[in-house]
Order: structure tokens, then C-alpha cells, then sequence
């Protein structure tokens, strides 16, 4: 291994993968005070484990909107993708979390990911028979539209 390579895509050490494992429960577990304490010892918000997921994966899967809600705003890449390619949008999706669902894509989730199975995050609602999901996303994805269109 080259001392050049991408760290990102490295597996932590041991230390950093245990403080990262801390972090993802909090998240996970919507603690939003060990969330912010953890990312206060210099461990970054963006970190994955050994899976590809990211803090923003465990809130958005589980619907935690405040820990999403902090995590965006502390610049997390909204289109981060595990193992099999989900994003957070595909895990919120599927769970049927709409006020995230819409939350992600207003902070410029793309909805047109694949994952390893081939499938967009309307996909992974769809096979679920999430409809109402469905509803969130066109309506947030038009808000989107209608924003980029009076800004420019």
C-alpha cells in the first residue's frame, strides 16, 4: 500500500475503528449528545465502517431527522454508499422514513443512485409497497427543481 492512498477507503486501526463504531450506534440510536461528543475528538462525521456505512446511514435508516439534520449541516456526503451501494436515501426509503427521505433530497440526495441490486432508492420503496415514500420524493424532488430554477 502507497502512503498516497485515499484513507477514506481504508480500514480504520483498531482505535479509530472503535471510536467509529461509537459513533455509528449513536447515530443509530438517534444520541445526538455521543454523536457530537465523538465528532468533537477529531473523528470525522463521513467515517464508514467495515460495511461502508456511514452515521448518516444508521440515522436515516432508523429515522432519526435531528441526528440527519445535524449531520448534513455539518457537511456529511449525502450520497454515501456502502458495501452493496445504498446510500442513507435507499436505507430511508426503504424503512419508510418519509420526513428524511425528504430532508436528504432537499440537501441534494440523488435519487437516481444504484445500488448492487440494480435498484434507485424509489425502487427499494416501491418494493416494499411504501407509496407514501414514493409521494416524498416527487414532491421533495420538485421543490428541488422549482429551487434550482428560481436561483438561476
Amino acid at each position: 500500500m502507497g502512503a498516497q492512498e485515499n484513507t477514506a477507503d481504508q480500514l480504520p486501526e483498531d482505535g479509530a475503528s472503535d471510536s467509529i463504531d461509537a459513533l455509528l450506534e449513536a447515530a443509530r440510536y438517534d444520541d445526538i449528545d455521543d454523536v457530537m461528543s465523538i465528532a468533537s475528538t477529531g473523528v470525522s462525521l463521513d467515517s464508514k465502517d467495515s460495511q461502508g456505512r456511514t452515521a448518516l446511514h444508521m440515522a436515516s435508516a432508523n429515522g432519526h431527522l435531528g441526528i440527519v439534520d445535524y449531520l448534513i449541516k455539518n457537511g456529511v456526503d449525502v450520497n454515501a454508499s456502502n458495501v452493496e451501494k445504498n446510500t442513507p436515501l435507499h436505507w430511508a426509503c426503504l424503512n419508510g422514513h418519509i420526513e428524511v427521505v425528504k430532508c436528504l433530497i432537499l440537501a441534494g440526495a440523488n435519487i437516481s443512485l444504484l445500488n448492487s441490486h440494480e435498484r434507485t432508492p424509489m425502487d427499494e420503496a416501491v418494493s416494499r409497497g411504501k407509496m407514501d415514500v414514493i409521494d416524498a420524493i416527487n414532491e421533495a424532488a420538485a421543490q428541488v427543481e422549482l429551487t434550482e430554477t428560481t436561483v438561476s
